[in-house]
């Protein structure tokens, strides 16, 4: 069975989604975070993830329920194909900081950065 959430709070102002599964489990996801553990082909490739860089300031612009069994997310930058389905944003939320540091290590060794403007200015000849 599903661990679906009995409050969920979009707060553009802070890029951040709050998850209420109970007293006391209340998690605050950012829309950064969200986006670049999108579950969707285009993030993760048929199975050979491509790694998302420079969305230190993309943001939530809406979100809607896909049916009973997940949430489709909407980024200001375009992206919004990815359905989070309930499982996968609890797991999101419960392994947040194990998901994010691995996330910044591998972005780390392909030199990439969470910055959008790093990533112009170092082509910039």
């Amino acid at each position: 069975m599903p661990k679906i959430p009995s409050a969920i709070n979009l707060h553009k102002a802070s890029k951040t989604l709050t998850l209420a599964y109970g007293p006391g489990e209340v998690y605050a996801l950012s829309a950064e975070f969200l986006r670049v553990h999108s579950p969707s082909a285009e993030v993760q490739g048929h199975g050979n993830p491509v790694l998302q860089h420079g969305k230190l300031k993309v943001g939530l612009v809406g979100l809607e329920p896909a049916g009973q069994y997940a949430l489709k997310l909407t980024f200001d930058d375009g992206h919004d194909s990815g359905l989070y389905t309930w499982d996968y944003l609890y797991e999101l939320a419960t392994r947040h900081d194990a998901l994010w540091q691995e996330y910044l290590n591998t972005l780390n060794a392909a030199g990439k950065s969470r910055d959008p403007l790093e990533a112009v200015v170092k082509f910039i000849p």
